[in-house]
């Protein structure tokens, strides 16, 4: 099988379209390569969607650890405390293991005037099960993240929409939330691209592969296995997700130039790519 047809075979096998029987012998890296890479399509999938969902969830964690009543303070900081202080295997394992004693057919929940039933047999499909898992953990820490943005924001600045006239969510919307961004949104980035890091643990937690359709790295780990040299197909996931990161850090870096766009050239914050040697 040439390379271009191993492509066609297996480019979108980890969404169930293209070959169902993976290769057995005589691996070539064009076949590691493009299984690989394959599986990146779950991680995609995974951090993006617990990105978005957990980005406005982590605005509303902050806003309520900001508030001065303890009945929604608190609850904000006890959720902040549970997710970032245990580690996030547990928590994948913790969450199957719930959803797996939910009924499969279903929960009857009455509302009064009419009874409906909600289905529970998704919830150990790693497509659900675990992008809920993610939206909780990333919705934590960008919470705190937004937290601490919030309560630094200057003060000049809300005194000056005081002085507009500007109150409540039309205060908020225009002026405090756009500055907790910009403020924030360095850090947020590292957040997001530990977020799709993380995405690597899905597979490797409670939730299964359905039908050997997996991630990056569960099909890094095949290949490993089958052939006993992981100097191959693991040098191969780490480049893809250097070249996610990558991505992650050019589109973030567009959004952070779009939020500080009206302060001077001098002034802005820029998000760029530091090769750490020595921590």
């Amino acid at each position: 099988m040439s390379c271009i047809e191993t492509i066609q075979a297996y480019a979108l096998r980890s969404i169930g379209i293209g070959e169902r029987l993976l290769p057995r012998s005589d691996f070539t890296l064009c076949e590691q390569f493009t299984l690989i890479g394959s599986g990146l399509i779950w991680n995609i999938y995974f951090g993006a969607v617990a990105l978005f969902f957990g980005f406005f969830l982590a605005t509303g964690v902050a806003v309520a650890r900001n508030a001065r009543s303890r009945w929604i303070r608190k609850p904000a900081e006890w959720f902040v405390f549970l997710f970032r202080g245990s580690p996030l295997f547990i928590q994948f394992f913790l969450f199957y293991e719930a959803f797996v004693l939910l009924p499969k057919v279903g929960i009857d929940i009455n509302l009064g005037f009419v009874e409906i039933t909600a289905e529970t047999r998704w919830l150990t499909r790693a497509w659900l099960g675990a992008v809920i898992v993610l939206f909780l953990n990333t919705s934590a820490y960008a919470g705190e993240i937004f937290h601490g943005a919030l309560r630094a924001v200057p003060r000049g600045e809300v005194e000056a929409a005081d002085a507009y006239g500007l109150t409540g969510w039309r205060k908020f919307r225009r002026i405090i939330w756009p500055t907790m961004l910009r403020l924030a949104w360095p850090a947020y980035t590292n957040e997001a691209i530990f977020l799709f890091h993380a995405t690597t643990l899905v597979f490797f937690s409670g939730f299964p592969a359905w039908q050997q359709k997996g991630d990056a790295l569960y099909y890094a780990g095949y290949f490993a296995d089958k052939t006993f040299n992981p100097f191959i197909p693991y040098p191969i996931l780490a480049g893809y997700f250097i070249l996610l990161t990558l991505a992650i850090i050019a589109v973030f870096g567009l959004i952070n130039r779009r939020l500080n766009r009206h302060l001077p050239q001098e002034q802005r914050r820029r998000i760029r790519l530091r090769l750490q040697v020595i921590r």
